[in-house]
């Protein structure tokens, strides 16, 4: 008796992750691009979506996690050129329902192209991958094949492009060229291609923990690491010595020189890092965000630092204060705005966000300076910053705000200041730090985000 033939056939399996090096976090990195690309959500929110219980991110050990971020994360910052190698290597773009094999595509050619991972290691992980789903396993024989061009020819093709142009959202190069030159924005746009360095604040001390952490301790008091990995597990981290802050975003909050037992409103608190600052500092700090969710973070921190703010869940627009006269000595804006000044940081934001936005973040903006300066008690100081290179989100929002507001005027900020930032000060005395201050090849290398931020100060009220 013949057996049929399909009988004979060897069942279809999956490739297992547990046998298939790499597979998860090639998961886990087609899951973020997924997420950012085509769902239009942060970078970090997906971070945090997917290392929940059912997560790509869950099971997997901490290495496979950074792996996987990396993965996605140069995916995005290489977008353009990936996007445009993949024309030479493709007849026709993909299908739609082709499932993840577009997402296994970007990760894979990020990979060979911009993290030097071996071809064999990368090929055989995201075949396995694009085998597991349902749409994707039938472009499995095509993502062979462009994967193995790609490990052959793609490093030629990368080299001749233009790398800034093919990265970098027109509307972005243009108002920087407008607002810094042609010079200064390409250089803006090439240090966005790099990844940014991880900055510290600490509560005391920065010499002694630069020398525990092996790092260097920068002209502004920040400690910069000299190499990367899990920071929870650095010493100090548990004892809440430190918080990560980019050295620019620790800059703000200086600028009100001595806090001791200021009462200062921390606006728009969360993620909470300036919070952890002023109370160091020894600050009576109130902590603003209408965000309850992203508020845990800076209860959580606090709760690591031992540091004391109280914490507000509010709409800062509509908030009124408890102590008697609804004002503080210290107010302190950091505006929600387009944070194209920390690219280098979230290279999800050129596919995120886009010109239209600006106008509903700047009005946001104005609204929230208004309010600010009516929790200003006369004589008090407002500070008001942004994250952002538009310079409709920072310059022209003050000399708006100056404009409609005669009874503050502009406390201009000094280079002293701004140690090793004097190029930082803006003719006007505002501060205005780029992406490319830092970025040679001295002993503090690496960079920061770009801020801006200008000190206000109220008339003393004597009527």
């Amino acid at each position: 008796m013949n057996t049929p033939r399909s009988q004979n056939r060897p069942k279809s399996r999956r490739p297992n992750a547990k046998k298939t090096p790499g597979l998860g976090a090639r998961r886990a990195s087609a899951a973020l691009l997924t997420a950012v690309l085509n769902d239009g959500r942060p970078l970090d929110e997906a971070l945090l979506t997917e290392q929940d219980v059912n997560g790509t991110l869950a099971r997997l050990d901490p290495r496979d996690r950074g792996f996987a971020r990396t993965i996605a994360a140069t995916a995005l910052r290489r977008h353009g050129q990936i996007t445009d190698i993949l024309t030479h290597f493709l007849d026709k773009p993909l299908p739609e329902k082709s499932g993840i094999a577009r997402q296994i595509l970007h990760g894979a050619l990020a990979e060979l192209l911009f993290l030097d991972v071996a071809p064999h290691a990368t090929v055989s992980a995201c075949v396995a991958l694009a085998k597991t789903d349902k749409n994707a396993r039938h472009f499995a024989g095509l993502l062979n094949a462009v994967l193995r061009r790609a490990s052959r020819e793609g490093a030629a093709l990368r080299d001749a492009q233009d790398a800034i142009a093919l990265n970098t959202p027109d509307w972005l190069l243009d108002s920087w060229r407008e607002a810094y030159g042609n010079e200064t924005a390409t250089a803006i746009a090439a240090a966005h291609l790099l990844e940014a360095p991880l900055d510290l604040s600490v509560k005391s001390d920065p010499e002694a923990w630069a020398e525990k952490l092996n790092s260097t301790v920068l002209p502004t008091g920040s400690v910069r690491l000299k190499d990367g990995g899990r920071v929870d597990t650095l010493e100090g981290f548990k004892e809440g010595e430190w918080w990560v802050q980019d050295a620019a975003a620790a800059l703000p909050a200086r600028l009100f020189g001595d806090v001791t037992g200021a009462k200062v409103l921390d606006m728009c608190a969360a993620p909470g890092g300036k919070t952890l600052e002023l109370a160091a500092a020894g600050a009576e700090v109130t902590a603003l965000d209408r965000s309850a969710k992203r508020l845990v973070r800076v209860t959580q921190n606090l709760k690591r630092t031992k540091l004391k703010a109280k914490v507000v869940t509010a709409n800062a627009l509509t908030w009124v204060p408890d102590n008697d006269d609804k004002t503080f000595t210290h107010v302190l804006v950091d505006a929600p705005c387009s944070a194209t000044g920390t690219i280098r940081r979230h290279p999800d934001i050129p596919h995120l966000k886009s010109t239209g936005d600006l106008a509903k973040l700047v009005a946001q903006q104005e609204k929230l300076l208004t309010k600010a300066a009516e929790l200003t008690a006369p004589g008090g100081t407002l500070i008001y910053c942004t994250c952002s290179l538009q310079p409709i989100e920072g310059e022209q929002q003050i000399e708006k705000f100056l404009a409609a507001n005669p009874s503050f005027e502009r406390a201009t900020i000094t280079s002293e200041e701004l140690p090793g930032l004097e190029e930082a000060v803006t003719p006007l005395g505002d501060m205005r730090t780029l992406p490319t201050f830092w970025s040679g090849n001295d002993a503090y290398a690496g960079g920061m985000d770009g801020f801006f931020a200008a000190r206000l100060k109220r008339a003393a009220d004597h009527s």
